[in-house]
């Protein structure tokens, strides 16, 4: 049987290892932390300490999390990852970029405007997803101002107004606040 096989009875094992270690690694972090981040109080119950709960989550995190290292381990018969593990985990990474385009969304909006932000990341995820035809790109620009219209006019979401209005004229300002 080949090391670089991923299929074990019919299921998938690539990964498999790397999680299991992942998952060891940071319950015992938390595990750790665990005195710094909660409290136990002097003359409480045992049951109602601050620490006891958080701490049997964490200590049965950290067990079963070892227990199911060691059956990993058993079942692939080696320790180490291989190649097909790295590139199950790095596909685990992929879905870290969405996260980032929303979080520098989310930090442009009150910069630049609602509209000019969603418009320009409706536009550059769409490219960025394939739909790279000016057909959809116009469509994906016109869902866009469409999600702003009904957010900002219709259900009238208050979304704050962005830094660059304030340098364009006051009913200018007001109505880009208001509008855009």
């Amino acid at each position: 049987m080949s090391e670089e096989n991923t299929e074990f009875e019919g299921r998938r094992r690539a990964g498999q290892l790397i999680f299991a270690w992942a998952f060891v690694v940071l319950s015992l972090i938390l595990l750790a932390f665990l005195p710094d981040q909660t409290v136990w109080k002097p003359r409480t119950k045992l049951f109602a300490q601050p620490r006891f709960w958080p701490g049997v989550g964490v200590a049965g995190m950290a067990f079963f999390g070892l227990m199911h290292l060691r059956v990993v381990v058993r079942q692939l018969g080696r320790k180490r990852p291989i190649r097909a593990d790295w590139l199950e985990a790095r596909r685990w990474l992929e879905v870290l970029e969405y996260a980032g385009w929303f979080l520098v969304y989310v930090w442009l909006v009150p910069r630049l405007g609602y509209l000019p932000v969603t418009l320009v990341f409706a536009v550059a995820l769409s490219w960025r997803l394939g739909y790279r035809r000016a057909r959809m790109l116009w469509i994906t620009a016109l869902f866009a101002v469409v999600v702003v219209v009904v957010f900002k006019s219709l259900l009238q979401v208050k979304i704050p107004g962005a830094l660059v209005y304030e340098y364009l004229p006051g009913g200018l300002r007001s109505f880009f606040i208001l509008y855009f």
